[in-house]
C-alpha cells in the first residue's frame, strides 16, 4: 500500500512540475485521460526504479563530492537522474521530455519539493 501511495505522490508531483516548469513536459502514449494518467504513473515507476538502483549507486560513489559541496551536488545528480528517466521513457515511445540539462535540474528541484510537501500531508501519523 505504501508503494502505491508513493507512486501516486510522485506522479502527482511530476504532473504539477510539468505545469510549473516550461522545459519539462510529458507526452502521453494515448490522447485520452486514462492514457495520460497511466503515462504519469509509468514515468513515476521508472523514476522510482532509476532512483533506487542508479541513484543509490551514484550517491555512494559520489559521497566525497556530497561532503565537499555540502550536498549541493545532489541538485546535479537529481537532474541527471531525471534526464535518464526521460531517455528511458523516450525509448518506450512516450513519456518525459526535457529541453536541456538545466531544465532537468530545475524540474528535479521542483519535483522534489512538491513530493516532499505532499509526503508531509499524506504521511500517516505515528500515534
Amino acid at each position: 500500500m505504501r508503494f502505491i501511495v508513493k507512486l501516486i505522490v510522485v506522479a502527482f508531483a511530476l504532473w504539477f512540475t510539468t505545469l510549473i516548469v516550461s522545459g519539462v513536459r510529458v507526452v502521453p502514449y494515448e490522447d485520452t485521460t486514462l492514457g495520460t494518467v497511466l503515462t504519469y504513473l509509468l514515468i513515476a515507476l521508472i523514476f522510482g526504479l532509476v532512483n533506487a538502483v542508479v541513484g543509490t549507486f551514484v550517491r555512494i560513489i559520489a559521497f566525497p563530492l556530497y561532503v565537499l559541496t555540502l550536498g549541493l551536488i545532489s541538485f546535479i545528480v537529481n537532474g541527471l537522474l531525471l534526464l535518464l528517466v526521460a531517455w528511458i521513457s523516450g525509448l518506450m515511445g512516450f513519456g518525459l521530455e526535457i529541453d536541456g540539462f538545466w531544465w532537468g535540474v530545475l524540474g528535479a528541484l521542483v519535483m522534489g519539493l512538491i513530493s516532499w510537501l505532499i509526503g508531509i500531508i499524506v504521511r500517516p501519523s505515528k500515534d
